[in-house]
């Protein structure tokens, strides 16, 4: 099935539930007809959500990012002569969140769903196609934002940062397990970290799942150790990686990592921004920090760079002391870029010409490339740009760059460039 069928079915089954919802949740408006709120010199209202207060992954610094973005236009003037309204939402870290967050945006007559976070593609992703409503620079951990013909990435997702990491491991590892969580987007992480370590000739990787809030990674701890220090003279002398994707519950299975038969040599620990961070390893004792010396795979600069001071003189100067808002964040990074391309779009606007989420789409697709000030490679999503890869084929920065942790700081790995994964990818197999 082609990816516009696919999307035109999704839309169909979809369009009742959010029709019939909205009614139920006495939105006061039914999906129909072209999203607009940006008349000319009026008010562009987008949205981003993020899950908060969930038992799983929780993204608070996206919707606050999101927030002082706003304060900071409008102290400006707005984009383009327009004013910002920026509506938030918690998406709870489940399909019905995702989608009341989809529908809220359908009923506030959104632009765009700007910079934000959700695993359940399909229960969001349906509304907006719906109503022809973009979905711009969202985290990436969903296939359907690399499938969508409404979703507009900023990054590569999850699959390039996981195929980064087993770039990153094989070049130093001779066995790598992955912790990863049970979930349908976690069954993509082999598949996508091996095709990393095969990139450099090595063997797949053991694949150990944990429940998604699970409270005790002892038994996946034991496991990984396990896989990686074998027994023997020759196995001995291996360099054993193990590398945990898990969210939020990252710091807690490395905790119970840590504990496991201490007597034993431990083996290099890796994973990737949004897992691991700078807040992270400071809480957990910077310099003294049981991450110090692990491999840290990314989409972006390292936090220190110069071509953050921008996002961090507004976040000083609009956040208002709201401490979910962390430049070193990779949510509130991904949420700062998506909102700068959703400006540069904007101010291609006719002076007065009034915004809506068609022109908006509109521009999108047919645009020349959005810079975003050396944060990522110049964006494009015009069909040129798309790249082969199989189930994400709205992919076009397939850029990863490599960190390690030293002295309780995350910096560029010593003789590591940038690299762009999009031909590793290429050559996976189809995960999504």
């Amino acid at each position: 099935m082609t990816i516009s069928r696919r999307a035109a079915s999704l839309s169909r089954t979809f369009v009742a539930t959010a029709m019939g919802a909205s009614l139920v949740a006495g939105c006061g408006a039914l999906p129909g007809g072209s999203a607009a709120s940006g008349g000319p010199g009026g008010t562009i209202t987008v949205m981003t959500f993020a899950p908060e207060g969930t038992k799983a992954t929780n993204m608070p610094g996206m919707t606050g990012m999101a927030k002082a973005y706003e304060r900071w236009v409008n102290a400006k003037g707005g984009i383009n002569g327009h004013k910002l309204r920026v509506l938030t939402c918690n998406e709870k870290n489940t399909p019905s969140g995702a989608a009341d967050c989809a529908r809220k945006a359908v009923a506030e007559k959104a632009v765009a769903v700007v910079g934000s976070y959700s695993q359940h593609g399909r229960a969001f992703m349906a509304p907006l196609e719906a109503e022809g409503i973009p979905f711009i620079g969202g985290y990436g951990v969903s296939s359907e934002e690399f499938q969508s013909p409404m979703s507009y990435p900023v990054n590569g997702g999850q699959s390039v940062l996981i195929a980064g990491a087993g770039h990153q491991l094989g070049r130093v590892c001779d066995q790598v397990a992955l912790v990863r969580p049970d979930t349908i987007p976690g069954d993509a992480l082999p598949v996508l970290l091996n095709a990393g370590l095969r990139a450099n000739k090595m063997a797949d990787a053991a694949d150990i799942r944990a429940a998604e809030d699970s409270a005790d990674f002892k038994p996946q701890a034991t496991e990984a150790l396990a896989h990686t220090t074998g027994t023997g003279k020759e196995k001995e002398k291996e360099k054993g990686c193990v590398t945990a994707v898990l969210g939020e519950r990252t710091e807690t299975f490395f905790d119970a990592f840590r504990r496991t038969e201490p007597q034993r040599r431990k083996p290099q620990i890796s994973s990737v921004l949004g897992s691991v961070s700078q807040s992270l390893v400071d809480r957990t004792g910077g310099r003294e920090s049981p991450f110090e010396g692990a491999y840290i795979t990314s989409w972006y600069p390292v936090s220190s760079d110069p071509v953050w001071e921008p996002m961090r003189k507004v976040v000083t100067e609009f956040a208002f002391g709201d401490d979910t808002v962390d430049p070193d964040d990779t949510g509130a990074q991904t949420t700062w870029i998506a909102y700068t391309v959703l400006s540069e779009i904007v101010k291609r606007f006719g002076k007065g010409e009034g915004v809506d989420a068609r022109k908006v789409k509109r521009s999108l697709n047919e645009a020349q490339p959005v810079r975003t000030g050396g944060l990522t490679p110049d964006l494009s999503w015009r069909y040129q740009d798309m790249r082969a890869v199989a189930g994400f084929p709205r992919i076009v920065n397939g850029q990863v760059t490599f960190q390690i942790v030293q002295a309780g700081r995350l910096v560029a790995q010593p003789g590591e460039q940038s690299l762009d994964m999009t031909s590793t990818l290429e050559q996976a197999p189809r995960t999504a």
